[in-house]
């Protein structure tokens, strides 16, 4: 029998409900082209030399519910938090490299201000009213 592979300290993330696209960013898309709003990914590589505006994630594909690990921009995450990992799954995607827990909260503070300066720079066009872009969307609770 296959023994259950060790946990993993990963950074864990939520896709925005709502992302900004077309021409100055003035119209919506929910989610993103492989992930549903919401949906719960986890981060297992960054790209550090490209100032970590993309990164790998493992989630449920928007289409068929199965795992997928796909680069994506950070904008396109929010809420993101350390956390101990036991899906066998998400770890074999993730690799071999262990983290500690003191370098996932490191990381998944970094993402968060990534993430958040992109998404104020990508579209710097005024947002339309009503918004319902991430920034503008309050978070529900829970």
């Amino acid at each position: 029998m296959d023994e259950a592979p060790e946990p993993l300290w990963l950074v864990a993330a939520n896709v925005v409900l709502w992302r900004r696209y077309g021409e100055l960013g003035q119209e919506f898309r929910p989610g993103t082209k492989a992930f549903r709003g919401g949906a719960k990914v986890y981060v297992i590589d960054t790209y550090p030399g490209m100032a970590n505006e993309q990164l790998t994630a493992v989630g449920h594909g928007r289409h068929t519910s199965h795992w997928i690990t796909i680069d994506t921009a950070t904008r396109h995450l929010h809420t993101f938090r350390h956390q101990l990992v036991y899906s066998p799954a998400v770890l074999r995607r993730s690799g071999t490299r262990p983290r500690t827990r003191a370098e996932a909260e490191e990381l998944a503070e970094l993402l968060e201000r990534v993430a958040r300066h992109e998404r104020r720079h990508y579209h710097a066009a005024p947002h339309p009213d009503p918004c319902r872009c991430h920034e503008c969307l309050p978070l529900s609770p829970g």
